[in-house]
């Protein structure tokens, strides 16, 4: 298992619900998981948590990560408050370290030119295709897309999107993986059996 943290984008507005199946499991799974924020001041989600921060991104280097998960948010559609953050994903992809972004992060990532060469996914082709971005022809209409260091997702696929982190760092595989996501997205119960016996329950 990699050592280094997962890191966590919260900003205010991020959508609380699209990266908790990711962070419990991998938390689960030994994984330390690491808020970061425009700043360490607190931040609060869409469902009103308040969320303290325990980096500040210019603090942040991909060298020091094994992934950088961006959540969607209201502000990412709202001005350029979290291109920083858009700007932080090109550092970790550019030095080979994997970036996730689901829902309104995969705009900020399009916006930023992060698309363009990969394919990828989110709500649905036109959302990004506002943003006046040159990656429509590698759009792919599915729960969530992988390709290299680079996972997307659409709001609706939270469980989809923690499958794809998941597989990414090796936390589950094979018929495991497969299984998780058979309980949590199809609440099949004979999924349970497979992961217990795996030790994965």
């Amino acid at each position: 298992m990699n050592s280094k943290p997962v890191h966590l984008a919260v900003y205010d507005t991020f959508a609380d619900w699209e990266t908790g199946h990711a962070t419990a499991h991998l938390a689960r799974a030994g994984h330390d998981i690491r808020t970061v924020g425009p700043d360490t001041r607190p931040v609060r989600s869409i469902g009103g948590l308040r969320v303290q921060p325990d980096l500040a991104l210019d603090d942040v280097r991909p060298e020091d990560s094994s992934l950088l998960i961006l959540p969607g948010a209201d502000l990412w559609d709202a001005g350029d408050d979290l291109a920083p953050f858009a700007r932080k994903a090109r550092e970790f992809l550019d030095a080979g370290v994997p970036v996730a972004a689901i829902c309104g992060a995969t705009a900020g990532l399009a916006r930023e030119g992060l698309l363009d060469d990969h394919a990828h996914t989110s709500a649905v082709s036109f959302y990004l295709a506002a943003t006046g971005y040159g990656g429509g022809e590698r759009y792919v209409d599915a729960d969530a897309v992988t390709d290299g260091a680079l996972i997307t997702a659409g709001p609706t696929e939270p469980v989809a999107f923690a499958r794809e982190i998941l597989r990414l760092l090796g936390v589950y595989e094979g018929e495991v993986l497969d299984a998780w996501y058979r309980l949590f997205h199809d609440s099949d119960a004979a999924a349970y059996a497979v992961l217990e016996k795996a030790g994965a329950a």
